[in-house]
């Protein structure tokens, strides 16, 4: 039995567990704990905070996804203010052995091993995802993560992280161009992250108030999403159906770029959270829009990961695809 610290940082949260993986390669969860990242100034203090709540020493093994690419020594969040350095993690950590990955390749490597029961339906036929082929695995949180996973004969598998959540925004309609026209005047350019992510939903109320011309006050996007999801604000509401056209459509454009035609599932917490959302919105449909290719669209399974926490099991994941 191999024990260690499953880590996910993203955005908003850094979440921990201690995992421990069995000779068959089963990895099961413990002690899970969410910690807000801004609550402290570095992983050391709150690797610290979760050793102090779990009351006692931790594993000498870690497994660390962080919202980043970590292809260098030192790593940098894109939305969270901590800076890792891969060189001096064993001694921060004090720990022996350390797996560091990109948070949407742990999502992957999570994928490659759930089952059924943990995907839910969104589109495409009523169908698991392929067994062998290439899946895109894509989500929104504070920003888009994006990654690909390749299955070949016998179980076996490769997880590609990617920084797809970056590539450029391709409005559809003249709301999505009066989105783009509102984005530019914020920013040099536009990615998918600036219309598919937990903040992005501030900017779609706005340009939809605008349009309407409607006076709304200055709102937050945790106040939107709450008012939207629970009905008590209209405009919040169409802001997050138009939030899931978009998303669809930058699903769709993942899957034709990555080759994903085996299955597209949706992860992270927003997604999560969108759960009964989306499978009503035009997501489908937008996925589907791709002119010549709609056929080949309309017949990828595009699920949606309801497992409980992705990031860790597949932070654990990717430490025994490295180390045992």
């Amino acid at each position: 039995m191999t024990r260690l610290v499953a880590i996910d940082i993203g955005g908003t949260h850094a979440r921990f567990a201690l995992a421990q993986i069995a000779p068959d390669n089963a990895i099961a969860l413990e002690d899970v704990q969410t910690l807000h990242s801004h609550d402290f100034p570095s992983l050391e203090s709150a690797w610290n905070e979760f050793a102090a709540r779990v009351g006692g020493a931790l594993p000498p093994a870690a497994a660390i996804a962080v919202a980043a690419t970590v292809n260098a020594d030192e790593i940098r969040l894109t939305n969270n203010p901590w800076v890792i350095r891969r060189s001096e993690l064993k001694q921060a950590l004090g720990v022996g052995r350390v797996t560091l990955v990109n948070d949407f390749a742990a999502v992957a490597h999570a994928v490659a091993r759930l089952d059924e029961r943990d995907f839910q339906y969104l589109a495409g036929p009523d169908k698991a995802i392929g067994s062998e082929g290439t899946i895109s695995v894509l989500g929104p949180g504070t920003g888009l993560g994006v990654a690909h996973l390749w299955r070949g004969e016998g179980g076996t598998y490769r997880v590609q992280a990617t920084e797809g959540g970056h590539i450029d925004f391709a409005p559809l309609d003249a709301i999505e161009d009066a989105i783009l026209a509102k984005l530019r005047t914020k920013y040099s350019r536009v990615s998918a992250e600036r219309v598919a992510s937990g903040p992005a939903i501030v900017d779609i109320y706005e340009t939809l108030a605008d349009l309407e011309g409607r006076r709304v006050a200055k709102s937050d996007d945790v106040t939107i999403w709450s008012q939207g999801m629970s009905g008590n604000d209209d405009l919040a509401a169409v802001a997050i159906d138009r939030f899931c056209l978009s998303l669809g459509s930058i699903a769709g454009d993942i899957a034709l770029a990555q080759g994903g035609f085996s299955g597209v599932v949706i992860a992270g917490g927003l997604g999560y959270r969108l759960r009964d959302v989306l499978p009503k919105s035009g997501f489908a449909e937008r996925f589907c829009a791709k002119g010549r290719f709609a056929p080949l669209m309309a017949s990828i399974p595009v699920r949606l990961v309801i497992h409980p926490q992705p990031g860790l099991l597949g932070a654990a994941a990717a430490f025994a695809f490295e180390h045992l």
